[in-house]
């Protein structure tokens, strides 16, 4: 009777447990810090008023999509888990890595580290990634139980109907560690800038999509139990038509192996002997908005460095500036007074900052920390998990400082 008795507890008890041990990651794409004060959003303000919020959450360098999302899946630098750019060029494959290129996406030479859903899975806990960079790749021959092929068509409200139904499988098929992305403020503050009424709409949109996952939630009895980390990958600076720097004039193209131009990095690898004298040019030419930086002079606090994957020269802008190719530069002039979005900036630029909100049995309800760079979610997210992290450049005290441990 005793032993009977005992079971049943055990059966009570269990599902709750897990459930407190359960995350859903939910990734705001190009939501600046400043934005939770500057555009209403209901349902995100309360999640930071009832839980936890940072005053800001640092990205790494560069403070671009895929770097910055991979990063806080495995708690490494770029230069250590290869995604250095949105565009990456390796010397050793040669060949490059694009996001419009699924063959390359999905290919898992590209992808270096440990990300959290497969730690997660190497430890027989289930994970489901509801678009999230790396995770169509099999990582240390590894995939999440569940995972989508990434379709920017799908609207966020059946994104969440999707992460119910993963909560609605029976208790043993069920993940307990969920990725949830939404794009849709990132794209507004490209097209039309951060300070926009379309950057608002968008907030609202997605605002109401987390309302839809909270009511969701609620139904199920999971709100209560449930883990609910709201993050973002960067920040997004206002840009001026007229702010463009046509780099075209200031590269030699017959002197370089490979370039990948974008608007906030020109990364060059130089045919061998080129790179002296490339540098000097470009030192020499480039107005005073744009740097170029021989990647041994890269700021030692980007951790930036220690990667082929990294060119040996960089040309990056200040914020609030453009590099463009001579072929656009008619188009941008014809825009003058037209303003858009970028990031990819200095990850210590204010407009470039991200937001933190945790809210569920792990955090100290009703609590503010001070802005953390964010490297430190994967030891975070593991110890919520109470799984054992891989090497990682986070730092494990810091999440004891933002748990709630009682």
């Amino acid at each position: 009777m005793k032993n009977l008795l005992l079971l049943c507890l055990l059966l009570l008890v269990s599902p709750l447990k897990a459930e407190q041990n359960s995350i859903i990651l939910i990734s705001l794409d190009g939501f600046a810090a400043k934005y939770l004060d500057q555009y209403p959003a209901p349902t995100l303000k309360a999640l930071a008023e009832s839980g936890l919020i940072a005053d800001s959450m640092q990205p790494v360098f560069p403070s671009k999509t895929f770097p910055n999302h991979y990063s806080i899946a495995t708690g490494l630098y770029p230069a250590k888990h290869g995604i250095v750019e949105n565009s990456v060029y390796d010397p050793e494959f040669q060949s490059v890595f694009k996001m419009n290129k699924p063959e390359e996406v999905t290919n898992p030479r590209w992808w270096l580290g440990e990300p959290i859903w497969v730690t997660a899975e190497l430890q027989g806990v289930k994970a489901a990634t509801y678009f999230y960079p790396g995770s169509e790749a099999a990582i240390k021959q590894t995939r999440p139980s569940y995972w989508q092929v990434y379709d920017g068509k799908i609207e966020n409200i059946e994104r969440v109907d999707s992460v119910l139904q993963w909560l609605d499988l029976p208790l043993q098929q069920r993940p307990n560690f969920i990725t949830l992305y939404f794009s849709s403020v990132d794209d507004a503050g490209h097209r039309y800038g951060p300070n926009s009424a379309e950057v608002a709409s968008a907030i609202l949109d997605v605002d109401n999509a987390i309302a839809h996952l909270i009511s969701g939630l609620k139904q199920r009895g999971l709100y209560d139990q449930v883990n609910l980390m709201i993050t973002s990958d960067h920040g997004m600076a206002e840009v001026p038509a007229e702010n463009s720097i046509v780099i075209d004039n200031f590269i030699n193209f017959a002197d370089i192996e490979q370039a990948l131009l974008t608007s906030e990095i020109v990364s060059i690898f130089p045919k061998p002997g080129k790179t002296e004298s490339l540098y000097q040019q470009l030192k020499q030419q480039l107005p005073a908005q744009a740097t170029v930086y021989k990647k041994s002079e890269l700021p030692a606090r980007w951790q930036y460095k220690d990667s082929q994957r990294i060119a040996p020269l960089l040309v990056i802008p200040d914020s609030g500036w453009r590099l463009i190719k001579q072929q656009h530069q008619a188009r941008w002039q014809t825009r003058k007074g037209e303003v858009t979005g970028n990031h990819g900036y200095d990850n210590a630029a204010a407009d470039m900052q991200a937001i933190f909100i945790g809210h569920g049995p792990a955090f100290k309800a009703g609590s503010t920390i001070p802005s953390f760079i964010n490297i430190q979610l994967y030891n975070l997210m593991c110890k919520i998990l109470n799984i054992n992290p891989a090497a990682n450049d986070g730092d494990p005290a810091w999440a004891d400082s933002v748990l709630d441990l009682n």
